[in-house]
């Protein structure tokens, strides 16, 4: 029996893939709700090899996604919700025209309700899945976490991302998870280890907020993504603070407090403020747990690339280990021109007290008059009064801590002075990519001896005139030494050459001749190599393997721009430095 032959496009991409608008028509649902049913099932548009084909031959570029993601949201029960939720809208629209208010509260009472538990499952199966999928959940929601009222926005859910996002706080606090923090102008970046799993997230900085037009951002969108996220880190509190035997919601177990405080605010209010100050320690549900209970004994693997690997995961361990109690056992008291939240973060994070102003923020637990303080937080040029019991340094110096992993010198960031440069610690050693020179010092002492070392010799280079006059003396005095020396020398040079063949012949061995590679000829042979190599890729993974390498092109060019524009700025600065120096010696003499 002859098969029928299948007509054009009725098989591979042009029956792949399906347009927004037949995905509209097969489910039966507007653009609002079909695009809040993919935000909220994970489903995205794609692209094709062959646009032509999978547009089945129409000309323009369409939204297409995979025909069996769409079948997949044809199963999806949520659908029946988003429809419910469509006839309600137009029953409550009617009962409002005719100002029917019998029928509109009987309405409001059966409003339908969306639930997203089963979704949250759904997507994510176990609990470490959904903290590998944190990064984008805690940067949107701390940053709703600021928003005011705003339009598209339910009015609750700054204030449920607010909630949130501090739960998550004390759960990094109580484990003492955190492990990097960098500052940049788009706020606080703040990665933490959580079960295993790296977690990224940027707090962005407090300021006014600016009301943005509906064009420039849909609000509509984002909300719809907030909505998901905070279900999800809902779960993941949950399950944070059980693991860490924490009461879920946070409770305090002791409260210090006066009763005119108390009076000023209800209950509610009160506690929520107190959580917010990250400050007081969270009330556990059984025994605690120590650090020894935390610290996890390694196998011993004594086989060779394995043992190295054990020994550097050992000295990784110790130095996070000690990276804990980074702060443990000093005291911080905080400006209040310095930013609260991150600093309190940070220094709680590492074992450290920190207070501020009671009359700033509440929970703040010491006075800044305690004589036991052994830092204060000061982001302003001077002070009036100071304690010499103490330290006055600047936020940085909490930061660069951190991300050394040690208590630096407080010298650098007393009050008034420059600021070593910031350096990210999110920073890709084994990519194409521009160093400072600041961090590889840091990652090899060596380098900085050396620059200091240049800097010396910068320093000697004012003194270039003295030195010319030396070495013309010496050159005369070269010069004016007797012709015997020369002669002696001479003689001595025969004699050593004289005997050294003598003992050449009584050798029985003769040596060898080194060969002497040619490196033009083995960098030709290398480049050979490689374009043979790159001849064995495969057709369809060319275009990946060219996209790679156009990428690591331009890193490599953006690398060496910024090494030659670093390069132009240190060689301006050494010029300033020798006109000063020398601007000073011709007022000197002068003097003199």
């Amino acid at each position: 029996m002859v098969s029928k032959r299948k007509k054009k496009y009725e098989s591979g991409e042009g029956n792949r893939f399906m347009s927004r608008r037949a995905a509209l028509k097969m489910l039966q649902l507007s653009l609002k709700d079909f695009r809040k049913l993919c935000i909220l099932k994970g489903i995205y548009p794609r692209e094709p090899r062959n646009r032509k084909r999978a547009q089945q031959g129409a000309s323009g570029i369409k939204t297409l996604y995979h025909t069996k993601d769409i079948q997949f949201l044809m199963h999806e029960p949520i659908i029946w919700k988003l429809r419910d939720y469509k006839i309600f809208a137009r029953k409550m629209g009617k009962a409002r025209a005719v100002r029917d208010f019998e029928a509109m509260k009987r309405y409001l009472d059966n409003h339908p309700h969306i639930t997203l538990d089963n979704i949250v499952k759904e997507r994510y199966p176990s609990f470490i899945d959904a903290i590998r999928d944190l990064d984008d959940c805690l940067t949107l929601l701390f940053l709703f976490s600021t928003f005011p009222s705003l339009r598209h926005v339910p009015r609750d859910q700054s204030a449920l991302c607010r909630r949130l996002t501090v739960e998550f706080l004390h759960a990094i606090i109580a484990s003492l998870a955190l492990r990097k923090v960098f500052v940049s102008i788009k706020g606080y970046y703040f990665q933490a280890e959580i079960k295993g799993q790296t977690v990224t997230w940027i707090v962005p900085h407090h300021f006014s907020f600016v009301p943005q037009s509906t064009q420039e951002v849909d609000f509509r969108i984002m909300s719809t993504f907030v909505e998901f996220y905070a279900i999800m880190l809902g779960f993941v509190n949950f399950r944070l603070y059980h693991s860490l035997n924490l009461h879920y919601p946070p409770k305090f177990a002791v409260i210090s407090a006066d009763e005119t405080e108390k009076q000023l605010v209800d209950e509610e209010v009160f506690v929520s403020e107190r959580v917010a100050a990250l400050n007081v320690p969270l009330v556990r549900t059984g025994a605690d747990l120590t650090e020894e209970d935390d610290e996890v004994e390694m196998d011993q693997f004594p086989m060779g690339d394995d043992a190295e690997k054990l020994e550097a995961a050992k000295l990784e361990a110790e130095k996070v280990k000690k990276l804990k109690t980074l702060f443990k056992g000093l005291k911080f008291f905080i400006n209040r021109e310095v930013p609260r939240e991150p600093i309190v973060f940070t220094i709680r994070c590492f074992g450290g007290e920190v207070s501020w102003d009671k009359l700033l923020f509440v929970g703040a637990t010491f006075n800044e008059s305690d004589e036991t303080i052994t830092h204060q937080i000061v982001d302003r040029p001077s002070m009036e009064k100071q304690y010499i019991s103490r330290y006055y340094v600047q936020p940085q110096w909490i930061f660069d801590s951190v991300n050394a992993r040690e208590l630096l010198p407080v010298e650098k960031y007393f009050l008034g002075a420059i600021l070593p440069p910031h350096l990210s610690p999110f920073v890709d050693k084994t990519r194409e990519q521009y160093i400072p020179p600041e961090e590889k010092s840091l990652d090899d002492p060596s380098l900085a001896q050396t620059k200091s070392g240049e800097g010396d010799s910068d320093d000697d280079d004012d003194d270039e005139e003295e030195e010319e006059e030396e070495e013309e003396e010496e050159e005369g005095e070269k010069e004016s030494e007797p012709n015997e020396e020369k002669t002696n020398k001479a003689e001595v040079v025969q004699q050593g050459v004289s005997v050294r063949e003598q003992k050449r012949k009584q050798m029985a061995v003769t040596t060898g001749v080194v060969a002497q590679e040619d490196p033009v000829e083995k960098k030709r042979q290398e480049r050979q190599e490689y374009k043979l190599r790159e001849k064995m890729i495969k057709k369809k993974h060319r275009n990946l393997y060219k996209s790679m390498m156009k990428g690591r092109a331009e890193r490599g060019k953006e690398a060496w721009l910024l090494e030659k524009k670093r390069k132009r700025i240190d060689e301006e600065q050494k010029a300033l430095r020798k006109a000063e120096k020398k601007g000073k010696k011709v007022k000197t003499s002068g003097d003199i």
